[in-house]
């Protein structure tokens, strides 16, 4: 059975505290203080998906037709749209949540259930809000980044916010009983582990330091989405702080691919 919301949220608050708690003594790094604890767990969950979760991506992509792929993700997508239409509402960006709360409606008929996205094709625009976004929007620093066990990269500003993304995502209170709740969960994510096969590329490539380059992605995208595409003051591009796009570093992996040079 799937742990209800408040065993969940616990778990993950003294989760969170563990790690932080592990790797205070070891400080280095600004931004990664806790960076041998993050290293060990992300070894663990690079050996995790290497034995699991990539070869049941490439199974599931493998016998699964392109249009039920797309259905798949677009219901988990749909909702998805309603935990980002409670975080608009959060950030009092009103346009954005009716939009959003639209999605949901329309997909949710129209679209039957979320497999096909209609909304899209009528003009509602997706957004990507969530809680770790939205308590950045109050003011909440990020914090130390964070590699959480199975979850992957994080901060602890982002993971405190997984907790309302668990208890606002539609999923966990339409699918209460077993074995429903567990399928939802393991094709969810397979589904999601799935869409990343192929941007998977580009990371392979780069992989002077695969831990770095990662953590460098996730912080500059989550930046990204905080600061709705609009760079922090002191980071835009020339500056000392800023952060190259994942753009910025596919184009500087081309040049320096011997096979792309003439």
């Amino acid at each position: 059975m799937r742990f209800p919301p408040f065993r969940a949220c616990r778990f993950l608050a003294l989760l969170v505290l563990a790690v932080v708690s592990g790797g205070c003594a070891t400080a280095r790094n600004r931004v990664d203080p806790l960076e041998p604890a993050n290293r060990a767990i992300y070894q663990f969950n690079e050996h995790f998906d290497r034995v699991f979760l990539k070869p049941a991506a490439i199974l599931y992509q493998t016998v699964t037709p392109p249009p039920v792929r797309g259905g798949v993700t677009n219901v988990f997508g749909n909702f998805r749209d309603f935990t980002t239409a409670v975080n608009d509402l959060l950030q009092f960006k009103v346009s954005d949540a009716l939009s959003d709360a639209g999605r949901v409606l329309v997909n949710s008929t129209v679209g039957i259930f979320g497999i096909f996205d209609v909304a899209t094709r009528i003009g509602l625009k997706k957004h990507n809000e969530d809680f770790g976004q939205t308590l950045a929007a109050w003011g909440t620093p990020d914090g130390p980044y964070l590699v959480l066990p199975l979850l992957g990269p994080s901060t602890t500003r982002d993971a405190v916010g997984l907790i309302g993304d668990y208890v606002t995502d539609p999923e966990f209170f339409l699918f209460t009983e077993s074995p429903a709740n567990s399928i939802a969960l393991v094709t969810r994510i397979v589904s999601v582990r799935s869409d990343l096969l192929d941007s998977e590329k580009i990371f392979n490539a780069a992989a002077i330091d695969r831990y770095a380059f990662l953590r460098d992605a996730y912080l500059q995208r989550r930046h990204n989405m905080i600061n709705d595409a609009q760079p922090p003051k002191g980071t835009e591009p020339g500056s000392e702080r800023h952060r190259k796009t994942l753009k910025e570093m596919e184009e500087e992996l081309e040049t320096q691919d011997p096979a792309n040079k003439k």
